[in-house]
C-alpha cells in the first residue's frame, strides 16, 4: 500500500491533471459556450469528488478485507460501490450548477452515456490502487521476513551458547559420569535426553514457528537432564491438553523460558525449584516458577525475554505478558493458530 501521506500528494497532483484531461476529452453538452476556466473548474471539482470518494471506498474495504485470501471479494466490492459512486456521486453538484435538472435526473440517458466510462475508470482506479497495495505488501513482508531470520540468527546463537557452552557440556557430562556408576539405565536415558535436546535444536533452527506438542516434547527432555542434575531441588509439572498441541509458538521459546528461570533463582534442596507450564483459556502457554531470585544472579545478557518479544512482535505485533508476584513469576506467550493465519506463511 502507498503510505498515505504518498498517496495524498499524488493523488492532489493528478486531480488537476486528470480533470484537464477529462474535460478535453469529455466535454459535456450543457457546458458548451461556457468559458473555458469555468469548464475547467467543474471538470476539476468532479474529478475530486469521484476520485476522493473511490479512495474512501477502496481503503474501507481493504482495512475490512485485508486478507490475501479475500482478495476476490476486496476487488468485486471495491469495483462495484466505485461504478456506483461514479454513476450517482456526482449528481448533487450537478444539480447545484444547473448542469441537470431534477428531471434528467430519472432518465435513464443520464447514468448509461457514462457508463462505459465508469467501468473503465472503476477497473483502473482498483487495479492501480490494487497492484500499490500487493507491492507494499510484499514489500513489508520481504523486511519482516529479513527481521525474523535475523532474530532467529540471533535465537541460534543464544541458545546454542547456552547449550554448547563447555559449561553446560561439563555439566552434563559430569552428570552422566556420576550417574553411570550408580545407574547404567538412568545413564542412558540421560544420553537419549541429551541426544533429542540437540537433534530438536538442529532440525527445528530454521523454522519461525512449531508445534505446541513438538515443543513441549523437546522441553520435557530439556526438563529431564535438568532434573537429573538437580534430582531434589526442581520439579516440574506440565498441563497443557491435546486439544492445544496443534497450535504453534516460536521454537524454542519454552526453553529460554525455563533456562531463564534456572539461571535467576534459587535451585537448593532448602529452597527447590517448581515449574509449570500450562494453557490458559487457549490463548497463551504460561510457564511459571516460584520466585526466589539469587543474591548474585549469573551474568545475564539480558537478550532472553527480549528476543521473545522481538519475535512475536514480527509475528504480527502480538505482545507476551511478564507477571511478577510476591512468590512467583510467569510468563505468558501467545499460542499462534495457523488456520487463522494463512497469510503468515510461517513454516
Amino acid at each position: 500500500m502507498l503510505s498515505r501521506l504518498k498517496e495524498i500528494h499524488i493523488r492532489w497532483i493528478g486531480i488537476p491533471i486528470v480533470g484537464f484531461i477529462a474535460m478535453i476529452a469529455s466535454p459535456d453538452d450543457h457546458m458548451a459556450g461556457e468559458p473555458m476556466w469555468y469548464q475547467y473548474v467543474v471538470a476539476l471539482v468532479f474529478t475530486a469528488i469521484y476520485w476522493n470518494g473511490a479512495c474512501l471506498i477502496i481503503f474501507y474495504f481493504r482495512k475490512k478485507y485485508p486478507q490475501i485470501s479475500k482478495t476476490s471479494t476486496r476487488l468485486l466490492l471495491t469495483a462495484f460501490f466505485i461504478i456506483l459512486w461514479m454513476s450517482v456521486g456526482g449528481l448533487p453538484v450537478k444539480l447545484l450548477l444547473g448542469i441537470s435538472t431534477p428531471t434528467d435526473l430519472f432518465k435513464w440517458s443520464e447514468f448509461s452515456d457514462l457508463l462505459p466510462f465508469n467501468f473503465i475508470a472503476a477497473a483502473v482506479i482498483s487495479i492501480s490502487y490494487e497492484a500499490f497495495y500487493f507491492f507494499d505488501r510484499y514489500k513489508e513482508q520481504f523486511r519482516l521476513n529479513e527481521q525474523l531470520k535475523n532474530q532467529q540468527i540471533r535465537t541460534q546463537y543464544e541458545v546454542l551458547q547456552n547449550q554448547m557452552s563447555p559449561h553446560f557440556l561439563f555439566n552434563s557430562l559430569n552428570t552422566l559420569a556420576s550417574i553411570i556408576p550408580e545407574n547404567t539405565n538412568a545413564a542412558v536415558a540421560f544420553t537419549e535426553h541429551l541426544s533429542e535436546v540437540y537433534r530438536y535444536i538442529l532440525h527445528h533452527k530454521d523454522r519461525e514457528l512449531v508445534r505446541l506438542d513438538a515443543e513441549l516434547e523437546f522441553v520435557k527432555s530439556y526438563m529431564f537432564l535438568l532434573h537429573m542434575r538437580y534430582p531434589d531441588n526442581l520439579t516440574y509439572q506440565f498441563n497443557v491438553d491435546e486439544q492445544y498441541h496443534s497450535l504453534t509458538i516460536p521454537p524454542l521459546t519454552l526453553q529460554m523460558l525455563v533456562e531463564n528461570a534456572i539461571k535467576h533463582n534459587v535451585v537448593s534442596k532448602a529452597r527447590p525449584l517448581h515449574v509449570d507450564i500450562y494453557v490458559e483459556n487457549g490463548k497463551s502457554v504460561i510457564v511459571r516458577n516460584n520466585l526466589q531470585r539469587k543474591e548474585s544472579a549469573e551474568k545475564s545478557t539480558g537478550t532472553g525475554l527480549e528476543n521473545i518479544e522481538n519475535r512475536y512482535r514480527i509475528l504480527g505485533n502480538r505482545q507476551i505478558d511478564i507477571i511478577t508476584s510476591a512468590s512467583n513469576f510467569m510468563v505468558a506467550v501467545p499460542l499462534i493458530d495457523l488456520l487463522e493465519e494463512k497469510d503468515l506463511n510461517l513454516i
